[in-house]
């Protein structure tokens, strides 16, 4: 920063980063909700997915809630807290004399 005073951001600037950001946390929770709807689907659908057995005496459906779901659900809350946030900062709480860092000049 260069000291000058910090720009405050417009109503319009606060608007059009709130819609990105439900854009973003709409698209995130239809995602969820697809991973979710997929297991009854595949238990009602497919005989494999819950009969036959991948290590030891589990079965493809167990593994996936047991193991699968804590990791997609991981990935989509940090995909979404990072986009998030890399969108929020971009579009709000700039200052009038801030610029796009560059590479260091070498010497």
């Amino acid at each position: 920063m260069s000291g000058d005073p910090e720009v405050p951001d417009t109503p319009a600037e606060v608007d059009a980063a709130f819609r990105t950001v439900r854009r973003i946390a709409v698209t995130y929770f239809i995602v969820f909700l697809a991973v979710v709807t997929a297991f009854p689907v595949l238990t009602t659908t497919l005989d494999w997915w819950t009969e036959s057995r991948v290590v030891g005496d589990l079965s493809p459906a167990l593994l996936a809630a047991a193991v699968g779901l804590y990791v997609v659900f991981a990935v989509i809350g940090i995909a979404a807290a990072t986009l998030s946030s890399s969108v929020e900062s971009r579009m709000l709480g700039g200052t009038a004399g801030e610029s796009v860092p560059t590479e260091p000049e070498e010497t």
